[in-house]
């Protein structure tokens, strides 16, 4: 019995929005076109008809007037976009900051080489604990890993790392402090 009653006030609602759509959407696509260009304009429509629809019954027997004042505000939302955006735009490319690199600004040392030979998992697992400072738990986290498996990763990496700065069982000083280990 509920069922049917909700599924009536439903196709109530669904009605009268279609009827709504099918009544004023050549008029608000008018508006729409008359103010912007053709694919805003055609955006603009679809979210005041996405207003009207979570808006039902805010909607009067007179909504021409009503969906108007939707499209209006649609359209003015959608020029303080584009202002927005063009602004972040010029700001970016007038004061563009010096890019960002994953590695150091240094020249050509021996770490970085024997960083560059490691495998990308290696020096991921490596860096996360030295560079980012994360303890085993939060970089297999990042990882997507099991603590588990992330210390066996870390320490295959520095024991690959030590190998390849020619120090065969030695930690460097940069490795040797990576993360405060957890048992």
């Amino acid at each position: 019995m509920v069922l049917s009653v909700r599924n009536r006030e439903e196709t109530g609602r669904q009605e009268r929005f279609e009827a709504l759509y099918e009544e004023h959407f050549d008029a608000l696509l008018a508006y729409a076109f008359r103010r912007t260009e053709r694919e805003t304009a055609y955006d603009a429509v679809g979210e005041a008809f996405l207003t009207v629809w979570r808006r039902l019954e805010d909607v009067p027997e007179d909504a021409l007037p009503w969906l108007y004042g939707v499209i209006r505000r649609t359209l003015a939302n959608q020029r303080r976009s584009i202002r927005r955006r063009r602004s972040l735009v010029s700001k970016l490319t007038h004061n563009q900051p010096e890019p960002v690199s994953a590695e150091p600004k240094v020249g050509s040392s021996p770490l970085r080489e024997a960083l560059e030979r490691l495998s990308g998992r290696e020096r991921e697992a490596l860096l996360l604990t030295a560079w980012e400072g994360l303890d085993c738990v939060r970089a297999a986290a990042a990882l997507g890993i099991s603590p588990v498996a992330f210390r066996v990763r870390l320490h295959r990496a520095k024991r690959k790392l030590a190998h390849e700065l020619g120090r065969p069982e030695a930690q460097t000083p940069a490795v040797a402090s990576t993360a405060k280990e957890q048992p």
